[in-house]
Formats: C-alpha cells, structure tokens, sequence
C-alpha cells in the first residue's frame, strides 16, 4: 500500500530534548550527522509517504519532501526581534501548504512533534489582513455554508471545534451583532487535535495524520475557495 511509513525512531525525542539542554552551535554541529539521521531524513521520509496520501483529500495541496525549502520547517530559529537568543528550535513541524501558499500563514495542514506534545490538523494561522477579509466576507455571504462547516458532526468529535485568536473588538465594517461575529474576531482559523507523543514512532501515526486531515476537510475546503483558489 502507498503512503506507508514505519514511525519515528526513538532518538527524535531524545535528540530534542538534548538539544533543549544544549541549544547551541557548538553542540549542534557536534551532533549534525545525528540530527539528519534522526530528525531531517524520517521527517523526510514521512513528508513523502504523506504526498501519496494527500490527493485523496486535496489535489491543491502539496507534499515537498526537501531538507530545505520543502514542507519540513527549518530548526534554525528567527532570533532578531526575540529576547530569547537561542539558535535552534526544539520541536520538529511541517505544514503541506496550498500550491499557491508561500509561507507559513497561508493555508495548510500541519504537523508539530516535540517531547511533549504532538497534535496536528489544518487551518490558517495568523493570516495577514487581506486574507482575513477574504475570509470574513465569505463568513458573511455564505452563513449557511459557515454553520454547516463548524457544525461538521465529524470535525467536532474529532477535534472539539474551530479555535484561533481573535480581535477583542469586531473587525472594522462587520456587524458587532452578526451570528457568528467570534468567528469574524478570528486572525487564525484552525481545527487541532493532540495525541499521545508516543505514537509517533509506530506505523499508526501516519494513518492518524491522515484521519485528521481528512476531517479537517470542510474547514480547509471553505477557507480555500474564500480566498478564490482550487480545493
């Protein structure tokens, strides 16, 4: 069957949680043959098996499985407007973006592994304005449509609803009193479920990925033809 893959190896965790104690270069670089094999070529490796699994959900929707530039995020952190200096990030992510998306606020299913915590799901994240009035006035036109997708009965078993931080205020020109004016304070539109960290290194996390994104479809299907592009 397409789309296999056997789970992580155990030392994904152990490696990020080695490098939370040791986020430095030096470290780092002492540890780079240990980070591909570990980190880079499994998450690879899954970004591929999941390319031949997402055109049953979204022929819009891309697997890239490249160490850089692909679907994997890199683990170099943005440091100039933080306080917090460290160079590296701690957790593994990737987001199977829309084709016509460039960066990590367009739509997209995604993918965040960490010690910790593991969850998944899709949505938009802290999209820039134009997109959020694209959004917003589809809400507004297509009322119905928007209830039928929040009121999804397998999108809220699975995932309990659509979340995402929102304006204290309604946004300038939407009614203050319209049905779904929580929704219309959004920035970010996403539908996320946690599951055990554990599952990530067996075959039955690949299939559980899958599962949710599949759910996840009647959100990402209104958001993309919001902004007028192909589902």
């Amino acid at each position: 069957m397409q789309g296999q893959f056997p789970g992580f190896p155990s030392d994904l965790f152990d490696f990020l949680q080695e490098l939370e104690q040791n986020n430095n270069r030096e470290w780092f670089n002492d540890n780079k043959a240990r980070y591909r094999a570990s980190i880079v070529d499994p998450v690879c490796a899954f970004i591929e098996a999941m390319g031949q699994r997402l055109p049953h959900i979204s022929d819009s929707y891309i697997a890239d499985p490249r160490a850089n530039g692909g679907s994997m995020f890199r683990i170099y952190r943005d440091t100039r407007f933080s306080y917090d200096k460290t160079p590296y990030k701690t957790n593994v992510g990737c987001q199977f973006r829309h084709m016509a998306g460039k960066d990590a606020h367009a739509p997209g299913f995604y993918v965040h592994i960490e010690p910790q915590r593991v969850f998944f799901g899709g949505g938009v994240w802290r999209a820039p304005n134009p997109v959020l009035d694209k959004i917003r006035t589809a809400i507004v036109e297509h009322p119905q449509r928007w209830k039928k997708t929040i009121n999804d009965k397998q999108l809220l078993k699975r995932f309990g609803g659509i979340e995402g931080d929102g304006l204290t205020r309604a946004p300038k020109g939407y009614d203050p009193e319209h049905e779904f004016i929580e929704d219309l304070k959004r920035k970010s539109f996403l539908v996320i479920e946690d599951t055990d960290p554990d599952i990530v290194l067996g075959p039955k996390f690949i299939n559980e990925v899958d599962k949710s994104f599949t759910t996840a479809s009647p959100l990402m299907e209104f958001i993309t033809t919001a902004l007028g592009l192909s589902y």
